[in-house]
């Protein structure tokens, strides 16, 4: 069982993509540990937001789409463990989708589902990796309908 917690700090975004985040998050974490209770925390801010906690937490000195913070607990499936913090911009979903010619409740659930991988451990700083993590994110998006 995964439990997931909103937080929306910034103009609200329609309540059927916060349902497909859940169920995209829920979805990539539940095939890799069926049997664990985790909770997630997501925010959803704005540019300005996300800017900050960039420059605070990663020394980047600007806005990005998604943050990750995971907390690497995968030793206790008989307790609800925190599995990690999602930070989702509001402003940049809106604007990516827009560029890569495809609907805001595509790239919010994308932009779920790379960040749940973070959470699982997954990463792109290398080619195989990379390569594996967008597989993964496609089969993930695949699977559920939720297509470009």
């Amino acid at each position: 069982m995964i439990k997931i917690y909103f937080d929306i700090q910034t103009d609200p975004i329609p309540k059927l993509y916060e349902t497909l985040i859940k169920r995209v998050i829920r979805t990539t974490v539940a095939e890799q540990y069926p049997n664990h209770r985790f909770e997630v925390n997501v925010t959803i801010c704005d540019d300005e937001a996300i800017h900050q906690i960039n420059k605070e937490h990663r020394n980047i000195d600007k806005p990005t789409d998604v943050l990750s913070f995971p907390f690497y607990d995968f030793d206790t499936p008989n307790i609800t463990t925190l599995l990690g913090d999602i930070i989702i911009s509001r402003d940049t979903a809106y604007r990516q989708a827009k560029e890569y010619g495809h609907s805001p409740k595509r790239e919010f659930c994308f932009l779920a589902a790379h960040s749940a991988l973070h959470l699982l451990g997954y990463d792109h700083e290398t080619e195989p990796e990379r390569i594996e993590m967008e597989a993964k994110q496609k089969e993930i998006l695949d699977n559920l309908g939720i297509k470009r």
